[in-house]
């Protein structure tokens, strides 16, 4: 079973009206992970799809998307795929890949329909693409490791690019995940702005009770969201995106625009936000 979901632009005039109910309804991506399907979110940035395919020990295929105008998802489009669950299986184009918890699949341009099978909680996120990359399955012994933050300021973290020029080649998709380490609470702090590429937030290995507070809106104008685990955020370019969890959390980034330069943001400072 497919359901597809298409979230417009919003303007950051109109966003500044917006209680709290409209703000979940236009940027809080949730309920995507239903056992036995695939639940998509079309955004209209940088026509950037969100979702999940939840096999429940079967096999789902996701192939064409009315949305999309083409005769496959895939046709002009590039896709990531990160197994948040248990081992799972992904195939395409005659080829088959097992991706155990945190392993993350690139499927690129034309890579036709996609089966998900087994046991795996499979996140997906996709952008338009130019060209065709190679397919490439990146396990997180395969990933760019970075530390940074620190214990005096909350936010002492991992991170591990995938989806990268610094791992391989895509045309806009560039992806990874952040995971906080025993008594940091603070993910990418001190916050930024891009707004030259959108970004989309996806919160995992939190219990069922947890949350994180997630920031959002202009730095003059800030906006907050209370996310539980396996839920997201939609971030606009004019947005920035900071959060602080209680327990702990891993969250995946993605994102897509005019380049794929991890460090193109502008940063703003915690005495500049309002």
């Amino acid at each position: 079973m497919l359901t597809v979901e298409t979230r417009q632009a919003v303007h950051p005039s109109h966003a500044k009206t917006m209680d709290t109910a409209a703000l979940r309804q236009n940027f809080l991506a949730s309920d995507m992970f239903r056992e036995g399907e695939i639940r998509l979110i079309y955004t209209h940035y940088d026509r950037f799809v969100i979702g999940a395919a939840v096999p429940a020990g079967g096999s789902l295929v996701l192939d064409q998307v009315a949305e999309t105008k083409t005769a496959t998802f895939l046709e002009r489009r590039e896709m990531g795929i990160v197994n948040v669950g248990e081992t799972g299986t992904v195939s395409a184009g005659g080829e088959t890949w097992t991706l155990e918890r945190g392993d993350v699949l690139y499927l690129g341009m034309g890579a036709g329909a996609v089966t998900f099978a087994g046991q795996g909680r499979f996140y997906i996120t996709s952008c338009p693409a130019h060209h065709t990359y190679p397919n490439k399955l990146i396990t997180l012994g395969e990933s760019k490791e970075m530390k940074t933050g620190s214990v005096e300021t909350s936010n002492k973290r991992k991170i591990n690019q995938f989806i990268h020029p610094l791992v391989m080649q895509s045309c806009q998709l560039v992806l990874g995940y952040t995971q906080l380490e025993d008594g940091s609470v603070w993910n990418t702090i001190p916050s930024h702005v891009h707004d030259r590429r959108m970004e989309a937030y996806l919160y995992f290995g939190m219990d069922e009770k947890s949350r994180v507070l997630h920031l959002m809106g202009e730095p003059q104008e800030t906006r907050h969201l209370f996310i539980g685990n396996e839920e997201g955020a939609i971030s606009p370019p004019w947005s920035i995106h900071s959060g602080a969890g209680i327990g702990s959390y891993t969250f995946i980034w993605a994102m897509a625009g005019d380049n794929v330069d991890y460090t193109d943001m502008d940063f703003i400072q915690p005495e500049d936000l309002r």
